[in-house]
């Protein structure tokens, strides 16, 4: 009868842990990203970087992170914080300039180029510089731009300087707006 007993709690037991180890995750409701007024697409920029993500960039050189000759930004770059993606407050108003290259210049196109320091491995800063493009391109979506103007590259860390300080780090965290020649 003990043995019985024994055996029926042990089963009882496992059968307890396989149905709680196979129960489903919660299913996470999706977040509110609508944004009001005529550019309606579904982002609210608000949301797309968080709080604190602007560190040390409002005191950043605009001219000093740009790329050689070949692939000149026609706009400032947007420059990021170490390993985020998001769009800073306090980068934000280079979209609109952005904004009025591609209203001025209706014919051209914009290829919008991904950038990380030395930092992290390869693959991982390919993932990150196209985060980061994507990032630009979204939030320039929700101020109105065609996205059909808008093409996406990722450079990652090919062009990044491992030599230097976190402030020369610093200016390969970006995206260049460079203009899409046609052939």
């Amino acid at each position: 009868m003990k043995n019985v007993s024994k055996l029926l709690g042990t089963s009882l037991a496992v059968v307890s842990l396989l149905l709680t180890a196979c129960t489903k995750k919660p299913i996470r409701a999706p977040q509110d990203t609508t944004q009001t007024g005529p550019n309606n697409n579904g982002i609210n920029p608000e949301a797309i970087a968080l709080p604190g993500e602007n560190i040390n960039l409002e005191t950043r050189n605009p001219s000093a992170g740009t790329p050689d000759d070949t692939n000149k930004s026609v706009v400032d770059a947007i420059y990021f914080a170490l390993d985020r993606y998001a769009v800073a407050p306090a980068e934000r108003p280079k979209l609109d300039a952005a904004i009025k290259w591609l209203a001025a210049n209706p014919e051209k196109n914009l290829v919008l180029i991904g950038h990380c320091d030395w930092r992290g491995t390869a693959e991982y800063n390919l993932g990150l510089g196209d985060h980061r493009a994507n990032s630009v391109k979204r939030y320039l979506e929700t101020l109105g731009a065609d996205p059909k103007r808008l093409e996406t590259l990722s450079k990652g860390s090919t062009d990044s300087k491992q030599a230097g300080s976190e402030s020369d780090w610093s200016k390969d965290r970006r995206v260049d707006f460079v203009e899409l020649k046609k052939q």
